[in-house]
């Protein structure tokens, strides 16, 4: 191995050789049916990176559990769980939050995203620091659009918050109960504020190198806010593939999702030579993640990186090495 890398030999040269320079703290897992392998540079294997929007395909999971448990049903509105009043955002069933389907703007528009935006490009500001009041105070207060396919960061956040309403639980504990726990990742978690983190958080950065600010926040968690080390994340993808992680339902497309693309509760899936491929990816001001499953051949790969630099071609690209010719 290389000075800096650690874990599988091959595995790390190939990171090398995808990611380039340009990620210098980053990581990667593999998952076979022979087995996993992790491998990564400029940090240890217990380095925990934001996964950003792959939390999204967490809480998807927590909702297919939650169905399965009686806990709440798809038709159940957010209304009933969270304490919105006489709002439309209170009218949205959950089934419409889990795919993307319930007219949620991208993002409460009296948070003024492009003052955030401006704030997080001069001065690396964490953009997303609402605690569950705030975020509940900016939902009353939207107008809903037409139920179309809209990717939607405020609605699976309050889908999130609504499933640990309907368990007794905040959305911390639960995530901590239902997959950290009983999958045993050491390293899976959604801190509320930067004193939450673990000593082995990473800072991210930019493309070009500059600091950004932890995006910690109790409101954003279910949508963006959950921080794993790259062990967790290969055994958290190894029980998705082999479905003892709660609530796999949720990887099943139900509904279609633009560009042939098909979505369950916020997994989705497309075909890639014929194969149908399972994934979601993430990004934050200073990370940038991806996490895809070739469910036929009970491959996946993970690719956890602390620069804020696209990943997506590199994971699809090494999921494919992997997959070709493993069955399915």
């Amino acid at each position: 191995m290389t000075a800096g890398t650690y874990g599988d030999q091959r595995l790390a040269a190939r990171i090398g050789e995808l990611l380039g320079p340009g990620h210098p703290f980053a990581a990667a897992a593999v998952i076979t049916p022979g087995g996993m392998s992790v491998a990564g540079r400029g940090s240890g294997p217990g380095a925990d990176f934001e996964i950003g929007s792959i939390a999204k395909a967490v809480t998807g999971l927590l909702y297919a559990d939650a169905l399965s448990r009686g806990e709440t049903a798809p038709g159940t509105r957010l209304g009933e769980l969270l304490p919105l009043g006489d709002v439309p955002a209170a009218q949205v069933t959950l089934r419409s939050l889990s795919t993307h389907r319930s007219g949620l703007p991208r993002l409460p528009g009296s948070t003024r995203p492009w003052r955030r935006t401006l704030a997080l490009w001069r001065h690396g500001t964490n953009p997303y620091g609402e605690d569950l009041g705030q975020l509940l105070g900016q939902a009353r207060h939207i107008r809903l659009g037409k139920p179309r396919p809209r990717y939607s960061n405020l609605g699976f956040a309050l889908l999130g918050h609504a499933l640990a309403h309907a368990a007794a639980t905040t959305y911390p504990a639960l995530l901590h109960q239902r997959i950290a726990t009983p999958l045993e990742l050491d390293c899976f978690y959604a801190p509320r504020t930067a004193d939450e983190l673990r000593p082995g958080a990473l800072n991210g950065t930019s493309r070009r190198g500059r600091p950004r600010q932890p995006w910690t926040g109790e409101g954003i968690g279910p949508a963006g806010g959950i921080r794993a080390s790259i062990t967790s994340m290969a055994r958290f993808a190894a029980a998705v593939l082999d479905g003892r992680a709660p609530g796999v339902a949720a990887l099943d497309p139900v509904a279609p999702f633009g560009g042939g693309a098909r979505i369950g509760a916020a997994w989705i899936t497309i075909q890639v030579k014929g194969r149908p491929l399972t994934w979601h990816n993430g990004g934050t001001g200073g990370f940038r993640s991806w996490l895809g499953l070739d469910r036929g051949a009970g491959t996946g790969v993970a690719i956890l990186s602390a620069t804020a630099a696209p990943v997506d071609r590199h994971g699809f690209a090494l999921l494919a090495e992997h997959s070709h010719g493993t069955g399915g």
